[in-house]
């Protein structure tokens, strides 16, 4: 690899459609910003996969790098708490939706945007966790913060099999909650079981829409999903219950009425990992070296891909075919 010609996978807009190619770029292509970063590795997320596939609006300008996530090594920077050498990570500000992303061996973004790699993770491991790890730390931290604690009850986590939801079960287990999982695919039951997942959900009437209340079965919820399934959880929440809603792999409509906020005091919380202020993202950071079981790491990224694999790897998560982490190694052939 030469700084001068690197590689990339680019999207560009032909006759309205994406199109996603392997380009050879110069440090002239890059954005003008005041950090260029040598990338080790970035994933991929839901976003990214509707971005390289062009099935969602996520792609705000164009040409674009997508990959809303990336950890590597600063080359040079203007800022002086960035000095060359420094290993950083980058999860949201928009980058891989409306700035050039991480699926490229090298990037120019701003240095307000990045974190120093927490010590006792290398940048691999970093990306491991990544933008849906980090999101599913967030998650536990809005449950923590709202009063719920092993002793609550159960917590749910729906779309357990996925990137946000194998981090969040891996790090209940370990802070002592009683976690059930809902997977919709059977078949996905062991892999979460090896997460800490004590039992599953999984049935038909997910699918379908549900009274104002069902029974009550939840002290907390972290929820991926969104549309009815958010909207069943919402109703069968114990009384005071806690949802940290973060996804929309189901829809973004939410097809509930207020009855459980009204008659049942539930709590519906929303977590953002995009617009984060630094400070959280840092404590966030450190939280997951702590937190996250590091030994799973390993089990929970399934799957690892080249910047030529990604195309095809997102075709498979917008499927379903895909389970927990998939990193990205930029470097890769």
């Amino acid at each position: 690899m030469s700084i001068e010609q690197f590689r990339a996978l680019v999207l560009r807009e032909e006759e309205k459609k994406t199109k996603a190619a392997i380009e050879t770029l110069g440090l002239e292509a890059l954005p003008d910003e005041d950090t260029l970063v040598q990338i080790d590795y970035s994933t991929l997320n839901f976003k990214d996969a509707l971005a390289v596939t062009g099935r969602g609006k996520i792609v705000k300008s164009w040409p674009l790098v997508p990959g809303i996530d990336f950890a590597g090594t600063v080359v040079e920077s203007s800022n002086p708490h960035f000095k060359a050498g420094t290993k950083v990570v980058l999860t949201g500000w928009s980058v891989g939706e409306k700035y050039w992303g991480g699926y490229s061996q090298f990037q120019r973004v701003k240095s307000d945007w990045l974190v120093p790699l927490p010590e006792g993770l290398s940048t691999r491991q970093a990306m491991m966790v990544g933008t849906a790890g980090f999101t599913g730390m967030l998650c536990v931290n809005a449950l923590e913060r709202a009063g719920v604690s092993p002793k609550s009850g159960p917590v749910l986590v729906t779309g357990a099999a996925g990137g946000v939801g194998s981090v969040a079960v891996a790090i209940l287990k370990k802070l002592g909650y009683t976690v059930t999982a809902l997977t919709g695919d059977p078949a996905k039951h062991d892999y979460v079981a090896t997460l800490g997942a004590a039992d599953f959900a999984d049935g038909a009437q997910w699918a379908e829409s549900p009274r104002p209340l069902e029974g009550q079965r939840w002290a907390a919820a972290i929820d991926t999903v969104g549309s009815k399934v958010l909207a069943r959880v919402l109703a069968e929440m114990n009384y005071g219950g806690v949802v940290a809603a973060c996804g929309l792999a189901g829809g973004a409509d939410l097809p509930t009425t207020v009855m459980p906020f009204i008659l049942r005091n539930v709590n519906l919380i929303g977590v953002d990992s995009v617009m984060l202020p630094t400070p959280e993202r840092i404590m966030t950071w450190k939280r997951v070296v702590y937190d996250l079981p590091m030994q799973m790491l390993e089990g929970i990224t399934a799957t690892t891909v080249s910047l030529d694999e990604v195309k095809s790897a997102s075709e498979r998560m917008l499927d379903g075919k895909l389970k927990g982490r998939v990193l990205v190694d930029v470097n890769a052939k």
